[in-house]
């Protein structure tokens, strides 16, 4: 039985929230969307179309999964909640990936978004004087 996907409701929130449009940059792989933020344009979420294979299961069924960007020091401890793995084709140290079939807590992926939005928005840089520090 194939279970639902929460695609559509992480695309209504992103956008809800944020204001984000997914974009389809690649001809290849249609179903695979960048979130970036406005301001930049850093990715902070990449929505994927994968085999539940390369998250150990035995099937190929294809899954989606949303690749987000996590403090490291936080994503061991959420790996231990269903449906979340080191990222697949990223650094597995500051990305993380949900899969979207319902394993995972709908409002723990709405966390784990706000979180790489904020991990991945543009830092404004303290600049001091060169004279203060005289």
């Amino acid at each position: 039985m194939k279970k639902r996907s929460l695609r559509g409701e992480i695309l209504k929130y992103v956008y809800e929230r944020y204001g984000t449009l997914p974009e389809y940059p690649w001809d290849g792989s249609p179903d695979a969307a960048v979130l970036r933020h406005d301001v930049g344009g850093k990715w902070y979420g990449l929505l994927m179309n994968v085999p539940k294979s390369k998250f150990g299961f035995s099937d190929d069924e294809p899954v989606d999964v949303l690749n987000l960007k996590c403090d490291p020091v936080m994503s061991g401890s959420m790996r231990l909640n269903g449906g979340i793995f080191p990222a697949y084709h990223m650094n597995k140290q500051h990305w993380i990936s949900v899969l979207l079939d319902g394993t995972a807590d709908t409002e723990l992926i709405k966390m784990l978004i706000d979180t790489s939005f904020d991990l991945t928005a543009k830092k404004v840089k303290n600049k001091k004087s060169s004279r203060a520090e005289e």
